[in-house]
């Protein structure tokens, strides 16, 4: 089965609360990579390519009660994967 994208925009108090360090440890143990992005807007962008089932788990983390911050809202969207993801990084 091919690998997907998950790209994911969370709002709320989601920057300067290690919201971003907090997504890549559960991305590299879910076996994902991608990167965790602050946007000008105050949101975060993250980006995961891997399997369906581990990017689907950690949507449900970031849509948990357990983030740092106060997460207000969660979109997403699934894509496919382009291959080019190496690691997980912070920007």
């Amino acid at each position: 089965m091919a690998d997907v994208r998950l790209t994911v925009w969370v709002e709320g108090t989601v920057q300067g609360v290690w919201f971003r360090w907090w997504t890549r440890r559960y991305a590299i143990e879910l076996g994902l990579t991608g990167s965790a992005t602050n946007l000008a807007d105050g949101r975060v962008e993250v980006v995961a390519d891997g399997k369906r089932a581990a990017c689907q788990a950690l949507l449900d983390l970031l849509q948990g009660p357990h983030t740092p911050g106060d997460v207000r809202a969660v979109t997403y969207e699934w894509g496919d994967a382009d291959g080019r993801s190496v690691g997980f990084t912070v920007r």
